[in-house]
């Protein structure tokens, strides 16, 4: 049975927390124990217009449960939308690759080329594939840009509005005291509170028959509307708006008589002093970006972005100023603006009508693109590298494949009490004192990593060359390079009995042979902050690899499939279960079964590594 079904179905509280996926006892305890009224904090925030707006956040118990509605309400949309249009590739399952940066831009009707699908884009706002890139998506080229915002938009939602609308409306029709529940977990001071993750949901959900009927206005004069939360948007080719929807006098907007009727009749006023027609021989702004040739940041957002960068690039910090004083900045919001640019740079990438330059090809992308890279993205590339390499907080560990990162994910925080330097666990409280890299298209693209060992050789090879983008600031931590012993990483092997590194590179034990001994020794240090780690060899001197070190037990757990990994002598990789499904399935969801004891060698040689380089930095 579908969630929509269950939900319609659902008619006691019970029923309706296994359709929220949480305990009945917990249900009960965050709405009538504990009550809504008490579990929210109020602060504001200052608004970039002026004034403040007021945020009530709800406790992690509740927000936790709102969040369970929010995921709910979105399922129930789709199937919602599913079953409205059908042909839309967004129903597709196999379409749905969460995660993936271009799956928005391939499948969106958002004026790309090879975009197929037939659903309609009214709502950008917290809406799934949907952003404020597709929503000024909509409005690129245009003569004219009327952008209105709603007043006071979260209070106009009221206790009596959000019951009524999940009992009346055509598509949910929910029983009267399943709605009650819902309206209690979402609304707080009788209107749905800025700061719930269930808010902005339900507000769309609410806000869409206004959406119809104003793209039904804009449509009869040729007008295109899209809504982001309370920003309301309509653009138009003809020379002036119709006056059915805006006109202005020498002083001031005036909302048409039609345009004013819908969004009183909705509930809604509109703020006239945020009100405003922008013309194509002035900068035209939707929801923070500009539109008149192609979606874009503004150029002095820009500026401000590189500048800090370049601070950070020098002296390994950046100030910003807030309420006229400056403070240190926040490497972290900083990485944020950074990657909303380049967001706004990939999708124009992907909007491109002449075929890419093959340099962006999926085949060579990874191999020398910095060569490629426009400014934007060098200096996203430069600090990229300066987060995870050079100004790096906590050590870096890059493994050759995701797999190896869940083994030692999972054996570091199955051993937290003896490895006090890799995490800290404290009762429920469980913290990585590592940082293990996720490769990406992103990371493939910008930094030229994607795992495997040929990625990791370019990236030795250049590591020295590349610190030098930044002002000899020594890095506090090590970058760990975690390599199989097997004939995977023999061309890095190779590069490091180069003559250029045999002068720089250090083993340990000291007493190894430079050249012969760097597949026996217990870490390698490269150069600068960089270590490489081999999986200790056999005995006998053998190849092994990071599974060699699970035992026999581990290794035969059953996947649901039936299969396992298989004993060293038995296994083949043909027909046994694969170092994926091994890693996911049975080390990563069984990790609790699974003694790791056989893998302290390898964090053995991290805790190693990283003591050595705190001893010489």
């Amino acid at each position: 049975m579908s969630k929509l079904k269950r939900l319609r179905s659902a008619s006691t509280k019970p029923q309706l927390a296994r359709v929220l996926e949480v305990d009945a006892a917990f249900l009960t305890r965050c709405l009538y124990i504990n009550k809504t009224q008490n579990q929210y904090h109020q602060f504001s925030i200052a608004k970039k217009s002026g004034g403040t707006r007021l945020i009530n956040a709800p406790s992690k118990e509740l927000k936790s449960l709102q969040k369970k509605l929010s995921i709910l309400l979105l399922d129930c949309i789709d199937e919602i939308n599913a079953e409205k249009y059908p042909r839309s590739q967004l129903v597709k399952p196999k379409l749905r690759k969460n995660g993936d940066p271009d799956y928005a831009a391939e499948v969106l009707k958002i004026k790309i080329s090879t975009a197929e699908t037939k659903q309609p884009s009214l709502a950008h706002g917290f809406v799934k594939e949907r952003s404020i890139l597709t929503n000024a998506m909509m409005h690129v080229g245009k003569k004219n840009v009327l952008n209105i915002d709603l007043n006071d938009f979260f209070d106009c939602f009221n206790f009596g509005r959000v019951r009524g609308f999940f009992i009346k409306n055509e598509n949910f029709k929910l029983d009267q005291h399943i709605a009650t529940v819902i309206a209690q977990i979402s609304c707080f001071d009788n209107k749905l509170p800025q700061g719930s993750p269930c808010s902005p949901v339900i507000t769309n959900l609410i806000t869409h028959s206004l959406d119809i009927r104003l793209a039904s206005l804009a449509k009869k004069h040729k007008c295109t509307y899209t809504r982001y939360a309370d920003d309301i948007t309509f653009s138009t080719r003809l020379s002036e708006f119709p006056a059915q929807i805006m006109w202005h006098d020498s002083t001031t907007y005036r909302a048409g008589k039609a345009l004013r009727k819908e969004i009183s009749r909705s509930g809604f006023s509109i703020n006239n002093s945020k009100t405003r027609i922008q013309y194509k021989d002035s900068r035209q702004n939707v929801t923070g970006l500009v539109v008149n040739k192609k979606p874009n940041i503004k150029q002095e957002y820009w500026r401000l972005v590189r500048a800090k960068c370049n601070k950070l690039f020098k002296t390994g910090k950046f100030t910003v100023v807030e309420d006229g004083e400056k403070k240190d900045g926040n490497i972290s919001e900083l990485e944020g603006q950074l990657n909303f640019i380049d967001q706004v740079d990939h999708y124009n990438r992907m909007r491109q009508k002449p075929p890419l330059s093959t340099d962006y090809s999926h085949n060579r992308v990874g191999r020398g693109t910095r060569s490629i890279l426009n400014g934007r993205e060098k200096t996203f590339s430069k600090f990229l590298f300066f987060r995870l390499f050079y100004g790096n907080q906590k050590p870096t560990i890059l493994c050759e494949g995701k797999t190896d990162n869940i083994y030692l994910k999972s054996a570091i925080s199955e051993l937290s009490q003896s490895y006090p330097q890799l995490s800290s666990s404290k009762g429920d409280d469980y913290e990585l004192l590592v940082r293990f890299v996720k490769y990406t298209k992103r990371t493939r693209f910008l930094l030229e990593l994607f795992g495997g060992a040929d990625y990791l050789r370019g990236f030795i090879d250049n590591f020295e060359k590349n610190t030098k983008a930044y002002a000899k600031i020594t890095p506090e931590h090590p970058v760990i390079i975690f390599l199989d012993n097997d004939e995977g990483p023999n061309n890095i092997v190779k590069l490091l009995r180069d003559k250029g590194f045999q002068k720089k590179i250090n083993l340990v034990p000291p007493t190894l042979d430079k050249s012969e001994g760097i597949r026996k020794a217990n870490f390698i240090h490269v150069v600068e902050n960089l270590y490489i780690i081999f999986t200790p060899l056999t005995p006998d001197g053998k190849e092994t690899d990071i599974e060699y070190f699970f035992d026999d037990k581990t290794r035969l757990m059953k996947h649901p499939n039936g299969k396992c990994f298989n004993t060293l002598q038995k296994r083949d990789s043909k027909v046994d279960l694969s170092k994926d499904a091994f890693s996911t399935h049975i080390i990563k969801e069984k990790k609790k079964q699974i003694d790791f004891n056989g893998l302290r060698p390898l964090l053995d040689s991290v805790v190693n590594a990283i003591d050595h380089y705190n001893s010489v930095k």
